[in-house]
């Protein structure tokens, strides 16, 4: 690091002097200047990409912290035997966006899986990231000792109203956590069990899987281990097949974005496929098995696709609750829509005459998701096809939030978009 420090200290501060220029007349100024730009590119690329990867990536101290409170007795899992004592569950590469929010790429029983974990605590509670912080004081504080199965059950049963509403299915959905809580499989869930399930249950990306793991358009949850968990590796987790490197991003204009990602896309059929299961997905995350759910950041980025082309939506954090977002928008002041904004794009109208939040969303899932595919069906679509698909992505996307409009036009206009897809790849090797 020192080295390349100094390598740019010396690109930025020692230009090229007259004398240097004088030895070399067959050389053109412009083009030294061109070569001075793109060292000086490359560094920063470079000195960007290793500074960050040291902010964003902590797996050891993930790590350190599970297995610290799992040698303690304080947490349990499916995983933590494989994580702690064996070493066969193991971290490899980093793919972590935040510094709180650890997600690697890992290996367990001969299979790449995703193994995610939140040091959020632990930053705050200590400077020293090499250092095992006491989290268990906050985040595995419930169950107290002592508390019966009959009342864990009871608040497991009211956490899941407050976050998902008041489901006749929710009983299922309890029964269904004890059965995962329940690690030895002998008919009891103990108090390290049942600490590490209710630190789970509080992280947005689980309780959404768990909510929504009869769908197939999900990743699989494979074990746990206090508030870590461990799920399947979707193979592309974009909608394009690629991601332009986050370092690189920055850097490029929208065009070549564009241009990249029609580059590496699948072929059109195999990308009708794939749009044909993110808009069963919508269908199924409203007025879903547990209520209703909304996609609050509408990216190429959150979706993906296995190897057969089944759409898969790779990040669920995006995703969030009815519930969580009507909690957000009560009583909340505005002057305008955007104020009344939940994640990137979960918007929701502004009564300018109270000045206070309304419960309507501006757009609905179905409207930002045509949104999304239109740069992604319409390019390379079959002529025949283009048209008309181009007209209901464009009716798609003009559909209102409104509750009056929710029902029978959005369930129509999805139908029909489904329809024109289906009918253009059904009966041929994209099916």
């Amino acid at each position: 690091m020192r080295r390349l420090r100094r390598l740019v200290h010396l690109v930025l501060f020692c230009p090229l002097s007259k004398g240097l220029q004088s030895r070399l007349p067959g050389i053109k100024v412009k083009y030294l200047f061109l070569a001075w730009l793109g060292i000086f590119v490359g560094s920063w690329v470079v000195y960007m990409h290793y500074s960050s990867y040291s902010e964003l990536c902590r797996g050891h101290v993930c790590q350190m912290i599970i297995c610290d409170q799992y040698k303690k007795g304080i947490i349990s899992g499916s995983t933590c035997r494989d994580l702690c004592e064996e070493h066969s569950l193991v971290f490899q590469q980093c793919l972590s966006s935040s510094p709180t929010q650890q997600v690697y790429r890992g290996r367990w029983m001969e299979k790449e899986v995703i193994i995610k974990c939140g040091i959020e605590d632990a930053l705050k509670a200590d400077s020293n990231p090499d250092s095992v912080p006491r989290r268990d004081l906050v985040l595995f504080d419930k169950p107290t000792r002592g508390t019966s199965m009959d009342e864990f059950r009871e608040m497991l049963l009211n956490f899941l109203k407050a976050n998902l509403g008041d489901q006749t299915s929710l009983a299922a959905l309890v029964n269904q956590i004890i059965t995962m809580a329940d690690v030895n499989r002998d008919g009891k869930v103990s108090l390290a069990e049942a600490k590490s399930i209710w630190a789970l249950l509080h992280l947005n990306e689980f309780l959404l899987m768990l909510s929504l793991h009869e769908k197939e358009h999900t990743s699989k949850l494979l074990g746990h281990c206090g508030d870590l968990y461990v799920t399947e590796k979707i193979p592309h987790n974009s909608l394009y097949g690629t991601n332009v490197p986050h370092f690189f991003q920055p850097l490029l204009p929208s065009a070549i974005h564009r241009i990249i990602h029609q580059w590496f896309a699948p072929a059109w059929p195999r990308r009708a496929k794939i749009a044909i299961g993110l808009l069963e997905f919508v269908e199924e995350i409203f007025h879903g098995t547990y209520g209703n759910f909304y996609i609050c950041e509408t990216s190429f980025k959150n979706v993906g696709y296995n190897d057969k082309y089944d759409f898969k939506m790779v990040n669920l954090r995006k995703v969030a609750t009815e519930m969580t977002i009507r909690g957000f928008l009560k009583g909340r002041h505005c002057e305008q829509n955007v104020d009344c904004t939940y994640g990137k794009d979960c918007m929701a109208t502004c009564d300018k005459l109270m000045k206070q939040c309304k419960g309507d969303m501006v757009q609905p899932n179905l409207a930002k998701v045509c949104g999304l595919l239109q740069d992604y069906l319409l390019y390379g679509a079959p002529s025949d096809l283009k048209e008309e698909l181009q007209k209901q992505l464009r009716t798609c996307m003009t559909l209102s939030g409104l509750a009056s409009q929710m029902e029978v036009h959005h369930s129509l206009v999805l139908n029909n978009l489904k329809t024109l897809l289906w009918k253009k790849i059904s009966n041929t090797k994209y099916s």
